[in-house]
């Protein structure tokens, strides 16, 4: 059981994205709230782009010395009375939630934002063996009695208006009355509190996420905006911490590096509203806290990115600035990506975890405009790992045969510059010939990609490098 994937779908996924009049309505305010916010966030800090450069060494060290940081985690860890336990695929990680929960005499299990839990299927296994899992952030519990995946890594509902939500919550809440009025935010996140204050209470295992793992100290640390998470952690009998190996940072000095690049690059908030440390169960003397402690660490195919050409990738601090800024989300949302992860990171780490066989589409859907890489806080090339992947996707002639046949075709002209030179010549005039009096083409042989949703300018005039050459013989 695992995430359902969609992502050989991409190209139907994102013409259905195209023809959504809601989608595109509500994916208006991606571009114009979280990217004049991060702008402004981080100009008011001087240091900013040195930040971005520590943020990166950081986690290129970690990296380096993965194993070491691993080890000092887990004692550290078991030192504070908890207890780390390691799953090298999904199944491992299911199972050995499955059997702390079980443990515990667990029927329900409240849940703090976590990608980790929606990579690997978690709440539809959870249901599956008798356990309610309920989602906790706001925008996580939308899209749970929507029965939707997220659209994005920070705003999991960014899809969706105000009056869909509103049609949800009187939907789902029946008990409340019929004529409430939902028609302000403010009381919609009253009515959803107050509905799940009563789960916080029931919950008899908290699961979350981490946003980073501090060997230092064996903390994991998560940044919130509603509070969810300390309640999800604190007040079940038992704590599940979910993570990734590389959410591990050596020192509390290297999170708060981290820290002051996240939130900045993902909300355009100075610091989250909350960011709460976690280390082990409660200690005698302690007013509240989980009885039990413990750490999931999952690999499921990063180890095998470490080392090789996709290594950058595992700096991803999941702050979404990459799809914020990249015109492509913007166009057609999280869910036309067809798994976990969209947006440019999505298209590098999607391949990299459930192959490029199913994931071929994602890294072609990119302008290459290259914003991606200019606002991450960790400077990961991405623009650079999808060319990679595309080389992937060609050598093993997953890409359409039309386009490996025209890429050869350009390939052997460009390396002959002189046939190069007659070739586009020749088609520069013949094409201006051809369209001499509308000056463009509605439709033409090879480009209905294009001319299917545009009209194709004709050539004016000679090209590029001919009237570059007639300019140096001036």
């Amino acid at each position: 059981m695992t995430a359902v994937v969609t992502s050989p779908a991409f190209k139907e996924n994102a013409k259905a994205a195209l023809r959504d009049s809601e989608l595109q309505k509500a994916l208006t305010s991606v571009e114009t709230g979280f990217i004049e916010r991060r702008r402004a966030s981080a100009a008011k800090l001087p240091e900013f782009e040195a930040l971005r450069d520590a943020a990166r060494d950081v986690k290129n060290h970690t990296l380096t010395h993965l194993d070491l940081y691993l080890e000092t985690y887990e004692k550290r860890v078991t030192e504070q009375g908890g207890r780390v336990h390691y799953a090298v695929t999904a199944d491992a990680a299911r199972s050995i939630i499955l059997d702390i929960c079980r443990q515990a005499g667990a029927k329900t299990a409240t849940k703090g934002k976590t990608m980790i839990a929606e990579e690997i299927a978690l709440n539809d296994f959870l249901e599956a063996n008798g356990i309610e899992p309920v989602e906790t952030d706001l925008g996580e519990y939308i899209i749970q009695i929507r029965n939707e995946a997220p659209s994005h890594i920070i705003a999991p509902a960014v899809h969706l208006t105000k009056d869909q939500v509103e049609a949800d919550f009187r939907r789902v809440h029946t008990h409340l009355p019929p004529d409430r009025d939902l028609t302000e935010p403010q009381a919609m996140l009253a009515e959803a509190r107050a509905v799940l204050r009563e789960k916080f209470l029931a919950a008899d295992v908290g699961i979350t996420g981490a946003n980073f793992l501090v060997a230092e100290t064996g903390s994991s640390i998560i940044v919130t905006n509603e509070g969810n998470g300390d309640l999800t952690q604190i007040l079940p009998k038992v704590h599940i911490v979910l993570a990734t190996i590389e959410k591990l940072v050596p020192t509390l000095e290297d999170a708060s590096v981290l820290m002051r690049v996240l939130a900045r690059s993902a909300t355009g908030q100075d610091m989250s509203v909350y960011t709460t440390l976690s280390t082990g169960p409660r200690r005698p003397g302690d007013p509240d806290g989980p009885e039990q402690f413990h750490v999931v660490i999952l690999d499921h195919g990063r180890s095998s990115m470490l080392g090789g050409e996709f290594q950058d990738m595992l700096r991803c601090i999941r702050c979404g600035a990459c799809m914020n800024h990249c015109p492509v989300y913007a166009a057609v949302g999280g869910h036309a990506y067809g798994w976990v992860y969209p947006g440019p990171m999505g298209a590098v780490l999607t391949p990299s975890l459930i192959g490029i066989n199913k994931a071929g589409h994602l890294p072609n859907a990119s302008t290459f405009c290259g914003r991606c890489e200019e606002v991450c806080p960790v400077r990961i090339p991405l623009p650079k790992l999808m060319r990679h992947w595309r080389e992937r996707e060609f050598e093993r002639h997953l890409s359409p045969a039309t386009v490996r046949s025209g890429l050869k075709m350009w390939g052997f002209l460009a390396k002959r510059p002189r046939l190069y030179g007659m070739a586009t010549n020749v088609a520069a005039v013949a094409l201006a010939m051809l369209a001499r009096t509308s000056g463009r083409f509605r439709w033409l042989p090879l480009a209905s990609g294009w001319t299917r949703h545009r009209d194709l300018p004709a050539p004016q005039g000679r090209t590029f490098q001919a009237q570059w050459r007639k300019r140096k013989r001036r």
